[in-house]
């Protein structure tokens, strides 16, 4: 197949699966095209199946804010044309969606069909989607999508309470590649990092409010209070500021180290001994299955869709959210050496249930299903 993807380059979530995807499809052999405003940070390897096309949006001042949407969809009309696309899959409906829709409807005056697949991946339906800005323009590029997708069924659950969605949304959850998230050999990391063989914990996130970081430290200062423990924050963004500022003044400034965003996260999860996400919302929780597939347990919230993911008492623990005095009690009872080492082979094996070479064929069959329904209106 030839197929279009259409994300945020970043370092979220919706970036981090897209990208991901796209590359599994071009070592399966399909043409994958990136179209987004710049080079997704996770396309990293020269295939000769990837392409890449950059939106550019020309500054007019006659505009206060840069018409992206316009521009992607007259980008997505240019690679549909001119690349011969059998699909387009976009990922988080904020505008992408929308856009395809629009780019469907020209490419239509032209004589040219193409499915579009819409992901959801969290707030473009939790938190984005809901305002009343956004609700209708979101509803409709739902329902006008060839194809329905969630990262898990509580986020599928959730976008049929909050929006009058008429298709099918399938449920397929994120994945990981088991071939780079696997636990390393860094003990020379571990050792400059715990001198004295300190326990590590480990938190990843992009800092906004909905990841609780605030917690974060409070369950580690809880745990730190009974055992030697050190703490490694990656990653950055709003709050980060802020809780440097709350890590010094609970004087704990030499066993909390802020990392920083990292693309190489699997070599500080290599060393960990357990993963914190005391998340407010979470749609599935990648970064805990990354840790996971590290061989690393984890103490997380009951938000969204991480009870799917992160099984209780088993791969590590779950707690209600706020409640950092029983997250500071499990995770004390998971990092006791006695119960770590069970906790640790119990993640790995969970994670290999979200097998990438599992999960992609899930997207293929989505794919074939919508052009082949296409086919059969034409």
């Amino acid at each position: 197949m030839n197929i279009g993807i259409v994300c945020y380059p970043t370092f979220g979530g919706s970036g981090v699966v897209a990208t991901e995807l796209g590359k599994a499809l071009a070592l399966r052999g399909h043409r994958v095209h990136f179209i987004t405003y710049s080079q997704p940070v996770r396309l990293d390897f020269f295939n000769e199946n990837l392409f890449y096309h950059e939106v550019y949006v020309p500054p007019y001042p006659l505009f206060q804010f840069p018409p992206y949407e316009l521009a992607l969809a007259s980008k997505m009309v240019d690679i549909v044309q001119n690349e011969k696309l059998d699909v387009l899959h976009v990922h988080y409906a904020i505008p992408h969606a929308s856009s395809a829709y629009m780019a469907k409807q020209i490419l239509r005056t032209k004589g040219i069909t193409v499915p579009v697949i819409t992901t959801l991946h969290g707030t473009d339906i939790t938190l984005v989607g809901k305002d009343a800005s956004y609700e209708p323009v979101v509803t409709f590029s739902i329902n006008q999508s060839d194809g329905v997708t969630s990262v898990s069924a509580d986020l599928r659950a959730e976008t049929y309470q909050h929006f009058a969605i008429e298709k099918d949304i399938e449920v397929i959850p994120n994945f990981i590649d088991l071939t780079r998230f696997k636990k390393q050999n860094k003990g020379h990391f571990r050792a400059a990092i715990a001198p004295q063989d300190e326990k590590l914990l480990v938190h990843t996130s992009n800092f906004r409010s909905v990841k609780r970081v605030d917690d974060v430290i409070s369950i580690f200062a809880g745990v730190r209070a009974q055992i030697p423990a050190k703490l490694l924050l990656v990653g950055d963004g709003p709050d980060r500021q802020r809780i440097e500022k709350v890590v010094r003044e609970l004087e704990h400034s030499n066993d909390v180290r802020f990392l920083g965003k990292l693309e190489a996260v699997e070599e500080v999860l290599s060393v960990a001994d357990l993963f914190l996400m005391p998340s407010e919302k979470e749609s599935f929780g990648l970064a805990a299955l990354e840790a996971m597939s590290c061989e690393v347990p984890v103490v997380s919230t009951d938000a969204g869709g991480i009870p799917e993911l992160n099984v209780d008492g088993v791969t590590g623990s779950i707690s209600a959210i706020g409640d950092v005095n029983d997250m500071v009690q499990k995770s004390l009872f998971i990092l006791q050496d006695d119960n770590l080492p069970r906790f640790k082979a119990a993640a790995r094996a969970r994670a290999e249930e979200f097998d990438i070479n599992k999960i992609v064929p899930m997207y293929e069959a989505c794919y074939q299903k919508a052009i082949d329904t296409q086919l059969a209106a034409v």
